[in-house]
C-alpha cells in the first residue's frame, strides 16, 4: 500500500477559487444545510460510476445494523467537482474525492459553512483513492454520527418536553423532543411515546440491579431476558393475550459503547407483539451506574409499517444519548 499523505489546511488543492483567511471566513459563516443523515459527495462521474463509486457507496450507504428492512447508513447525493458551489457547499457533510500528484486525507470543521464537516481524499491513481477509503472511511464515519446527533439533539431544543417525573424518578435529565407524552409512569417504570400519522416511537426508562445483565458471560441472552420480562409486564397489544418480545427470528447485535461517561452496552434489533402481527426496530442502552448499584436502561423502539425508519430510529438515539447523571 501506498504511504497515505496527511494534507495540511494550505497544501489542499482540491479547489481551485482563492481561500480566504479563518479570519475572514468566521465573519462570512453562512448556517449549513441538509436533512439528517445526508452526505454530499464531490466526484467526478467518471469516478463515481467506477470502482471508487463502488467503495464510497458500499461503506457509506451500507445497511444499518438492526432494522427489518434494508436502509442506507447515510443518504449519498453526489455532485461533480464543477458544480461545488452554492447550497452544496453549505451542506452539512461533504466528502471531496479527486485524483491529484499524492494520496492524502484531511479534515476540516466549518470549513464553508456551520456546523459542518468537510473530508479530502486524494490518490494518484484508483488504487491510492481505494486505499485511503479504507483507511479513513470509519474515522469519517464516526465522526458524522456524533456530528449529526449532536445536530439532532440541537433542533430537539428549539421545543422540549419536561423531563421532571424522569429526573424526580432516576435521578437524570434527558432532553425529550416535542411531541412525546408521558404513556405510563410507575415506580421503576416511564413510557414515552410520539405517534404520527404512519405510526410511532416510543422510549422506556427503567433500572434493574447490575446482577440482572452480569449475572453470567451471556450479555446478550441476559438483556434479551429483561426487554421481554419488561415488555410482558408493561407494553401490551390491542389484541388479548399480546406483548412485546425481542424477535426470536433475527439475533440482536450487542456493542460496547461510552454513555455519559459511562460503561453501556448497545443492543439493536428487532421487536415483535407476540400472538400479533406488529414488529419494528428497537435499541437498548444499558448504563452502568455503579454508584447506585444499578443498569439505567433506556430503549427506544419504532412501529412504522412498510415507511422508513432509520431517521426514526436516530431521533431515539439522540434522545437517550443526550442523558445526564445528576447524582
Amino acid at each position: 500500500m501506498k504511504k497515505i499523505a496527511i494534507l495540511t489546511f494550505v497544501a489542499l488543492s482540491f479547489l481551485s477559487c482563492k481561500e480566504t483567511s479563518k479570519e475572514d471566513q468566521k465573519a462570512v459563516l453562512s448556517e449549513s444545510n441538509g436533512k439528517l443523515n445526508n452526505v454530499s459527495i464531490i466526484i467526478d462521474d467518471n469516478l463515481w460510476n467506477g470502482e471508487i463509486g463502488d467503495s464510497i457507496r458500499k461503506k457509506f450507504a451500507a445497511p444499518v445494523d438492526g432494522l427489518p428492512q434494508e436502509e442506507p447508513l447515510f443518504t449519498l447525493n453526489q455532485y461533480p467537482t464543477k458544480v461545488f458551489e452554492g447550497f452544496v457547499r453549505k451542506s452539512r457533510n461533504i466528502i471531496i474525492v479527486k485524483k491529484d500528484k499524492e494520496a492524502g486525507f484531511a479534515s476540516n470543521v466549518d470549513k464553508f459553512a456551520k456546523p459542518q464537516n468537510v473530508f479530502f481524499i486524494s490518490g494518484t491513481d484508483t488504487e491510492d483513492v481505494l486505499n485511503v477509503l479504507e483507511e479513513k472511511s470509519s474515522e469519517i464515519i464516526k465522526n458524522i454520527k456524533s456530528s449529526e446527533i449532536i445536530e439532532n439533539q440541537i433542533r430537539m431544543k428549539k421545543s422540549l418536553v419536561s423531563d421532571a417525573q424522569v429526573q424526580k424518578k432516576f435521578g437524570v435529565s434527558l432532553q425529550i423532543g416535542f411531541g412525546y407524552k408521558y404513556d405510563m409512569v410507575k415506580d421503576n417504570f416511564i413510557w414515552l411515546r410520539k405517534e404520527f400519522t404512519s405510526g410511532y416511537n416510543s422510549i422506556l426508562i427503567y433500572a434493574v440491579p447490575i446482577s440482572t445483565v452480569e449475572k453470567d458471560n451471556n450479555v446478550i441472552a441476559n438483556i434479551t431476558a429483561m426487554r421481554d420480562e419488561i415488555g410482558k409486564a408493561n407494553i401490551h397489544g390491542t389484541l388479548p393475550n399480546t406483548w412485546m418480545i425481542t424477535e426470536a427470528a433475527y439475533a440482536p447485535y450487542l456493542f460496547d459503547v461510552n454513555v455519559a461517561g459511562r460503561k453501556t452496552y448497545l443492543t439493536k434489533g428487532t421487536w415483535e407483539l407476540k400472538n400479533d402481527f406488529m414488529a419494528g426496530p428497537f435499541v437498548n442502552y444499558a448504563i452502568k451506574d455503579t454508584k447506585n448499584n444499578r443498569y439505567l436502561i433506556l430503549e427506544g423502539f419504532t412501529y412504522n409499517p412498510s415507511k422508513s425508519k432509520r431517521d426514526l430510529v436516530f431521533e431515539l438515539e439522540a434522545i437517550i444519548q443526550s442523558v445526564k447523571f445528576l447524582k
